[in-house]
């Protein structure tokens, strides 16, 4: 499921909500829309906004009617408008037929106000009176030139319990900060996620947050601490996930962490909410050392209890061709998995810490496959953990310069078919394309994928004139070969020095002269009188070749469009053609 969108993940989540007590299925949660212009981009040659649409529909049509949504989208009425933000659906009971077809509805355009969709919900959940609960699922950063981690900070501080939990779907590591701080900034969680498989996972965590109550009252003061104990293994592999147990919940909200050991009271790295459950999962650090495991309390963030862990290096190899051409598909195999997020890639030998190129995520295999870069050069194969981006193996890969031929009809009318052939195709997802003559790098108009032939047949441009067929590898979009092309009129005469002629037209049934200066007949020759748009070895009549160069030809009886063709059998080859038009 690489195609699930942000806006599909937000639906997951609200979907999610369905499955709380009903006290907390009366409680509004307003979802953030995404409908920029963004949400129209395809992931397996399907939209995302359809995607969103159908997956919507099925999940909608499960959800208990208690729930009670409300939904803001931005950036559906217009391209350029950073104001462009609308409630589609106030919060209350979940009214399914209204909800699937306002969804349906939507026509996703413009910009991505992140900051003024924030306060926009916050306004409508009444944030300064009473509690709020948002959810933003985003595949893209802030484009109307405002600070939504500010504007986050500020809604914290204006409103009771303003929380807002955001997951960066498939958003550059880069830009990682500037989704996390609305989280940060109002309590919230904060989850990346590069496919499917992480998506699901994040929204996992989110779920377990917003099922989680809202702030009781302060209990009565308990006449001693509570007694709790937490356990895992004495050794974890860096960036691997483990296994963690505690003795009692003490309150829903607590957390279990695995930190530094010696960390100062009240730090936390990656950690999970307690819940109802009395086990979990975490995800070891990069860096190894000496580190705890710690369940702190939710309300101050007191540590109860600790349990001493070692994280130990990870031992991974990986393992590639020596050689790849540039824009081929090869395979990669590594020894071990230490967490299913973790990545392969290619990068230009050398390159920093944290860099990646093509990449695909282990998962439970021990092998995939990548896209050569399109550049030549020296590269390297990388095993990378999700945890802190570190590199744990590598190994060097050259990229050299693929060798395609390609070739065409030197001449061929306008709207007419050619055949097209090349040596070898790189990548299956390659492109042969016919563009006008100079035409710049990267330009690809009408195309085909090649596939794994080495032979097609193209539609020739309608407009006269000189073009090229290119050979575009997918990788870069980088021409690796070319060859010229004339486009001349729809009814013009092709001859390659045979000198056949033939009148422009005649009457139905006449017989017309057909001559020729060819100097070597063969046997294998014929004259041969077709339809226009027949293939180029069939035809209604066709005669051997006379020794004095001219031969008798009877029209048809049915007026239209013909072609008369002076064709070579043995070699399979039309050595000329022309048109005659039957009135």
């Amino acid at each position: 499921m690489k195609y699930i969108t942000s806006t599909l993940a937000a639906i997951f989540l609200a979907g999610g909500l369905a499955t709380a007590t009903q006290a907390e299925a009366a409680k509004d949660t307003v979802i953030i829309y995404d409908a920029s212009g963004s949400m129209w981009g395809q992931i397996d040659n399907v939209s995302k906004v359809e995607i969103a649409r159908d997956v919507m529909t099925n999940l909608i049509n499960k959800w208990d009617n208690s729930t009670h949504l409300g939904l803001v989208a931005y950036g559906h009425r217009s391209k350029g408008d950073c104001a462009d933000i609308e409630t589609l659906v106030e919060p209350g009971p979940l009214d399914k037929t209204k909800f699937i077809k306002t969804i349906n509805d939507i026509n996703p355009k413009g910009k991505t106000p992140i900051s003024a969709s924030l306060q926009h919900a916050a306004e409508l959940l009444s944030y300064r009176d009473s509690q709020a609960s948002v959810v933003l699922i985003s595949d893209g950063i802030e484009t109307c030139n405002a600070d939504p981690c500010a504007v986050a900070k500020q809604l914290a501080a204006q409103g009771v319990n303003f929380t807002a939990h955001v997951v960066g779907f498939d958003i550059e590591s880069d830009d990682h900060a500037s989704l996390a701080c609305i989280a940060e900034n109002t309590g919230g969680l904060f989850v990346p996620a590069s496919n499917a498989t992480e998506l699901h996972a994040a929204l996992a965590q989110v779920q377990d947050a917003m099922e989680q109550p809202a702030s009781e009252p302060e209990p009565e003061p308990e006449p001693s601490i509570p007694e709790v104990a937490i356990t895992g293994p004495q050794q974890v592999t860096a960036g691997a996930t483990f296994d963690v147990q505690w003795s009692q919940n003490i309150n829903k909200s607590d957390m279990v962490t695995i930190v530094p050991s010696g960390a100062k009271e009240g730090t936390h790295g990656n950690y999970k909410r307690v819940g109802d459950s009395n086990q979990t999962s975490l995800t070891a650090p990069a860096d190894t050392g000496l580190y705890e495991l710690r369940y702190i309390l939710n309300e101050g963030g007191k540590t109860l209890a600790t349990a001493d862990i070692e994280v130990t290096d990870t031992e991974v190899t990986i393992t590639g061709p020596q050689q790849v051409t540039a824009g081929a598909t090869f395979d990669v195999q590594w020894s071990q998995n230490i967490n299913k997020s973790d990545m392969i890639t290619i990068v230009p030998s050398g390159a920093k810490e944290g860099t990646h190129g093509n990449y695909k995520r282990v998962g439970d295999n021990n092998q995939t496959s990548l896209t050569a870069p399109a550049e030549t050069g020296l590269y390297e194969l990388r095993y990378i953990l999700n945890a802190g981006g570190k590199t744990v193996a590598t190994a060097d890969i050259e990229v050299t310069a693929p060798e395609v031929n390609i070739s065409a009809p030197e001449v061929v009318r306008a709207g007419g078919n050619l055949e097209i052939t090349w040596s070898t195709s790189i990548n299956n997802r390659d492109m042969v394309t016919i563009l006008p003559l100079g035409s710049k790098e990267g330009a690809r108009g009408n195309y085909k994928r090649v596939g794994n032939n080495t032979a097609m047949t193209m539609t020739a441009p309608s407009d006269t004139g000189l073009y090229e067929v290119r050979y575009i590898m997918d990788a870069g979009h980088k021409t690796l070969a070319t060859a010229p092309l004339e486009v001349v009129a729809a009814t013009a005469s092709l001859d390659a020095g045979v000198g056949l002629s033939v009148p422009a037209s005649a009457a139905v049934g006449e017989v017309i002269e057909v001559t020729w200066t060819h100097s070597d007949p063969s046997k294998d020759q014929r004259i041969a009188l077709a339809r226009s748009s027949q293939a180029d070895f069939t035809w209604i009549s066709a005669q051997s070749i006379a020794e004095e160069n001219s031969i008798a030809l009877t029209m048809p009886e049915q007026k239209g469009f013909y072609e008369v063709r002076f064709i070579d059998i043995s070699e399979r080859e039309v050595l000329a053609r022309s048109i005659i038009e039957v009135k």
